[in-house]
């Protein structure tokens, strides 16, 4: 393995072609209040996996590949289940 960054993060949007959007959220505690402090952030991914929404992936860093995407999905780590789709009578 590389020293790069690896980060994990659920998939929020998958509407452009092979990117995907990724919400990365962190949990920590503030160094003087002492309160839990929950922040979140939203980056752009390359995807060649073909994430689908609500995934969670892990991603790595990596050269810059276009002017908001710095992220590379490596892997998948959970898959969402399949929405089913019922039919209603009436």
């Amino acid at each position: 393995m590389n020293e790069r960054r690896r980060l994990a993060g659920v998939v929020t949007s998958n509407k452009m072609m092979k990117t995907v959007v990724v919400e990365i959220t962190r949990t920590y505690r503030h160094p003087i209040y002492k309160k839990v402090v929950h922040s979140s952030k939203s980056v752009k991914a390359h995807d060649e996996l073909g994430c689908e929404i609500g995934d969670q992936v892990q991603i790595v860093e990596t050269r810059p590949l276009s002017k908001e995407k710095r992220w590379v999905v490596e892997s998948i780590l959970k898959k969402v289940a399949a929405p089913v789709e019922t039919e209603k009578e009436g």
